[in-house]
């Protein structure tokens, strides 16, 4: 198996993106939106086996203190490879000497806990649509 990351948008299949974010509960966004919102993004990291994209992330950040990742997702027959955490890595790698806080799904936080990440005591969220996000456990 041939794993590649890439950390730049150039030559990304955004429907790709969009379905794998979608498959995770991560995102509905369609590939159009995918691409401007990752084109944004401070730092980006795509997960590849050969040319097929199999995993995805990205940060914003101001480049000096602070970092906020979302949409790691990897596809569901890689899971449990190890593969998360090259994803997760190729992002760390991008925002050194960041504080760095991470945005998942509730059923991840202990994923994220065994690869040295501390669950918060503090932070709020203002979501556009707050009823769905209480429905996914969320808030």
């Amino acid at each position: 198996m041939a794993i590649s990351i890439r950390t730049t948008t150039d030559g990304i299949d955004f429907h790709a993106v969009a379905q794998l974010l979608s498959f995770w509960g991560l995102s509905n966004e369609n590939a159009e939106t995918q691409q401007k919102i990752f084109s944004h993004s401070y730092a980006v990291a795509f997960l590849f086996e050969n040319d097929k994209l199999i995993g995805t992330g990205r940060a914003l950040s101001d480049g000096i203190s602070q970092a906020a990742i979302y949409n790691l997702a990897l596809a569901e027959a890689y899971c449990g490879q190890g593969l998360e955490k090259r994803l997760l890595d190729a992002l760390l790698e991008q925002v050194i000497g960041c504080n760095v806080i991470l945005y998942t799904h509730p059923k991840w936080i202990g994923l994220y806990e065994h690869w040295g990440f501390s669950k918060m005591k503090t932070g709020y969220a203002l979501y556009t649509n707050e009823d769905e996000f209480r429905e996914e456990g969320f808030i």
